[in-house]
This record gives structure tokens, sequence and C-alpha cells, in this order.
């Protein structure tokens, strides 16, 4: 089998307390054959038209062979550094498919000055501007943050001499914004499936384009996931994807977060793809599963809260080492092309499951709206609640900053956490100065005593964000930011890269504030290389 799954304890009884009725209702085989009534009324004309994903790996095959002669061509040319401009599923999945071939692949997926311009300047490992490719993709066309990043690229490609026509390729759906201008302006352009969503994209134009010019076999991956389909089309109990949607999905009081951990297998990443599939697909009317990406040490495996389901992420998941030690969690191994299906598969009949579905995001405009808000007047910074070692304290409720100390407000914000609540860290800074920032979320965990998320901003927005607005309202959420000089420009724009981010996290705060009554404590480093360590001394 290319995708194996075993369970022990708990999951195994829920599993097998709730396979019956998903085979006897033909859910597997159903979803093969895009029955679009399977979530109900109320989902059935959208889910009519977002049930591609199912022949992705066939409708794909065609772009392989225009994927590899782009690439040849460039290779000939000495372009061989490959730049992604793209948020959520049109960034996550190429992110994995990549970094688990070895392959070089620079990922663009902030409006961070100091990250745009890290993109564009590149490096003496990798190349600069003279040897990039960018490859734009959004599947609506009008994503403001790959807009952004087009637009500067184009300004320093002409700034070099270099004509952005040659240099940019194109991935958006037929039809949108972007696919009508790029053609008009004489860029190359794939156009994906769209009848696929976003997250559901990892076998279409939007995985494939990216992972192919970068140097991936991309036929192989294909391969890959060809030879998991016929297994996720039986009703069958061995049907590893109706396993696994019971597994996540079912049991009563259900587990509604899911503790993924990659614990010695070949696959790197995938629990960033995971977590936004299933966070975004599940997290609406007041319901969800919140996928948690956890270290093999982190603290949640030591309290275990009833509430979160653990997932390894092996590489032979039927090992004996593995079941003797890790008894009560959900063992998967597979090729990535397996993973992909199989995780897809699941994830929508989880959203029967529930309920809900899976295959909208109504809550994700929310925050667009209020950047855009936020962009168009300008408002005034507000004044700090207080300033600490150089970090400025600024909280949805006064009452969250009476202590007039960082370690005092993190108390009172983790005080504010329900029982079966969680946290939400939030990261709008440069991850290239401080990637060690992401070391927060074990402090955090440990000390608020509840699964806590962490999410780089904005690339969140469109992962896990849909989760924070539409599911249960039971999180708790610590934004940071960072005050910096290094700004640029966004050609056309009347705001640069620095006003853009800073709209981002401040409409965000506003809507989970304002709209659904969730606490928010922003803290913005002055100084964020030595302001780090003051976050870790406080969350401790």
């Amino acid at each position: 089998m290319s995708f194996d799954i075993h369970l022990t304890g708990r999951v195994k009884s829920v599993v097998d307390q709730t396979l019956p009725a998903l085979i006897a209702d033909l859910v597997a085989s159903g979803i093969t054959a895009q029955d679009s009534s399977l979530w109900g009324a109320a989902a059935e004309a959208g889910a009519a038209h977002r049930l591609g994903w199912v022949e992705a790996v066939s409708v794909s095959r065609p772009l392989v062979p225009e994927i590899d002669a782009l690439r040849a061509q460039y290779v000939t040319a000495g372009v061989t550094r490959v730049v992604l401009a793209g948020m959520g599923g049109s960034s996550l999945a190429p992110e994995v498919i990549a970094q688990t071939a070895g392959v070089p692949l620079v990922i663009l997926d902030t409006t961070s000055p100091g990250q745009v311009l890290a993109a564009i300047d590149g490096d003496s490992e990798s190349g600069g501007l003279e040897q990039t490719v960018l490859v734009v993709s959004s599947k609506s066309g009008s994503t403001v943050e790959t807009d952004s990043a087009k637009r500067a690229f184009e300004a320093a490609f002409r700034d070099l001499g270099i004509d952005p026509l040659e240099r940019i390729v194109v991935v958006t759906d037929p039809g949108s914004p972007l696919d009508e201008t790029a053609r008009a302006d004489g860029y190359r352009v794939f156009n994906a499936d769209p009848t696929v969503g976003g997250r559901y994209s990892a076998l279409t134009a939007f995985g494939l384009v990216p992972s192919g010019l970068a140097g991936v076999d991309i036929s192989e991956l294909l391969d890959e996931a060809e030879a998991t389909l016929l297994e996720v089309a039986i009703d069958s109990p061995e049907n590893p994807a109706l396993v696994l949607a019971a597994a996540i999905a079912g049991g009563e009081p259900r587990r509604d977060k899911l503790g993924l951990i990659t614990d010695g297998t070949h696959i790197v990443g995938l629990p960033d793809w995971i977590e936004q599939l299933v966070a975004e697909s599940t997290g609406k009317n007041g319901t969800g599963i919140l996928p948690v990406v956890l270290l093999p040490v982190s603290p949640e495996l030591d309290s275990l809260p009833e509430d979160l389901q653990i997932v390894r992420l092996v590489d032979e998941a039927n090992q004996f080492h593995f079941r003797e030690h890790h008894h009560g969690e959900v063992l998967i191994s597979g090729s990535l092309g397996a993973q992909f299906i199989v995780w897809e598969y699941a994830t929508a009949i989880a959203g029967r499951m529930l309920g809900i579905d899976p295959f909208d995001q109504p809550d994700v405009e929310s925050a667009k709206v209020a950047t855009r808000g936020l962009l168009d007047a300008r408002p005034e910074r507000s004044a700090p609640a207080f300033v600490a070692d150089g970090v400025e304290v600024r909280t949805s409720d006064p009452a969250l900053a009476a202590s007039g100390t960082i370690a005092g407000v993190l108390d009172a914000l983790w005080a504010r956490i329900p029982a079966d609540g969680y946290v939400s860290v939030q990261a709008y800074v440069d991850r290239l100065r401080v990637d060690r920032l992401q070391g927060l979320r074990e402090l955090v965990a440990a000390d608020s005593g509840r699964p806590t998320t962490f999410g780089w901003g904005p690339r969140f927005l469109h992962s896990t964000g849909q989760f924070h607005k539409g599911g249960p309202a039971t999180g708790v959420f610590l934004q940071i930011l960072e005050r910096t000089d290094v700004d640029l420009e966004i050609p056309g724009r009347p705001f640069t890269f620095g006003q853009l981010i800073e709209a981002q996290a401040a409409g965000d705060a506003g809507v989970l504030a304002e709209q659904h009554g969730r606490p928010v404590v922003t803290l913005t480093l002055t100084d964020p290389q030595i302001e780090v360590l003051t976050l870790f001394e406080a969350a401790q």
C-alpha cells in the first residue's frame, strides 16, 4: 500500500464505531463520483463547482511536459533560482513538495518588507535577481500580497534592464483579473482547474508549476497520488481516507484539536499543509478541527489534553516500536502524493461528519475588508497601554494590561482561555531575521497549559484565519509585531509593504476582538533581535 494508518486505544474504538455509517452511505464512492449532495442542500450548489480535485491527477498530466520544457529553457539561459509569490494553497503545497525533494524554492508568502527585499536580492548560494524567475500564483487573481510582490519584482527586473515578461510566470484561474491582465501584458500563464479550491490544489498547476520549475520530478509525484486513487474510492473499512476521517472527526465527545507530529518521516513540512487544509475546511459555523503543529518533545505531549488527538507522521506506521510506544495515537506513513490524496478525501469526509461545507471560507474576507479600511483611512497608531524593555503592549481589553508587566499580561491572557480553548501566537515579523521566535510556541504551550498554534503573519490568515473567526469561539490571541526602519514601496499603490503588514495585523486583531469578542494582546518589538529574549523570559 502507498499509505498506511495504524490505530490503537480510544481512537481505534471511535473509528470502529464510525466506519459502518460512512460505508453504508457510500461516502467515498460518492466523492469520487463528484456527488455534490453529500454535504447537504445548503452546500450542494457550491460543492458542485469544487470537486475537481478528485480527478486532478489525470487533468494535470498534460501540464508536466509543458513545465519541464519551460524549466529546461530557463536552465539553458542560466535562470536557476525560482521564487514563488503565493498565499495559502498557492504556496503551502509547493513548499512541502520542494522541501521533501530537497530542491531549492524561495517561498514569498508575506508582506514583511525585509523578506520581500531578501527574495528580490537573493544570495550568493542560490543566485541573485539575474538568475531568478518569479512564479506568481493566485487562484482569485486579486490576492493583495501576491499582487504587491509581482509589482515589486517587475520594478526590480526593469531596474536591472531585464524584461519582466521573460522572468515572470503566472498561475491563476481562467478568467480571473490576473489571468486577463497577465495575458494582455504578454506573460506566460498557466491556468488551473477552476473547480478546485485553493487548499485542495496541491496536484494542480498551483502545486506543480513552481515545484516543476524548481526541479522536482512532478511526474513521480502524480504517480504516487495515482497509486492511491483506487484505495480512497472504495466504500470499505480498509479505505485509509474513511479511517482517517473517522479518527479526526468521530467520537463523542469529539476531540476537536489535532496534534500533528513529524517523527522520522522523509516528508518535510507536511503538517503546515495539513493545518490549512483541515482548519480552513472545517472551522466554520462554530465548529471545526484545529490542527496544532507539534515537535516530538512539545509540552502538549506531557499534559495530553483530553480534547487533543495526536497524529504522528512516520516512515513506517506498522513498525512495532511505533505501535508499542505511541498507544492511542494515529500513526500515518505514505508517499507525499498519497498523503495529499488521503488527507483531501478525509477532510471532505470530516466536513460531512461535522455538518459543514468543507469547500467554502465564509469568514476569511472580514480581515481583508478591515485591512482595506485601515489602508484607506490611515488612522494614527494607538498609544500602547505601556512599554516594557522596549516592547510596546496593546490589549483589546484594558484589564489585560493592569499588571503593567509583560509576564502579567500573558498570565491575564491565559486566564481568559476556556477549559476547551487554545492559544494562537501570530508573528507579523521578518522571519528570516527572527526565525527563533517560533520557539515561543513551546514556552507558551507550557506556560498556558493549553494547545498552542503558531503562525507567521499574514501567511496564517490564508490558513488558520478562517478557524479563528468561524470555528469555536475558544481562542485567545497573541500578536507579535516589529518596528523596523526597513520598508519598500509597492509600485502603483499608495501604501508600502510596511504599512500593509501593519494594517493586516491591526485589521485581524480588530475583527477578532470587535466582531467575535476574543481577547487579543499585541506586543510590538522595537528591536526584535534583542526583545525576542524578553518574550521568552516572560513566557516561562
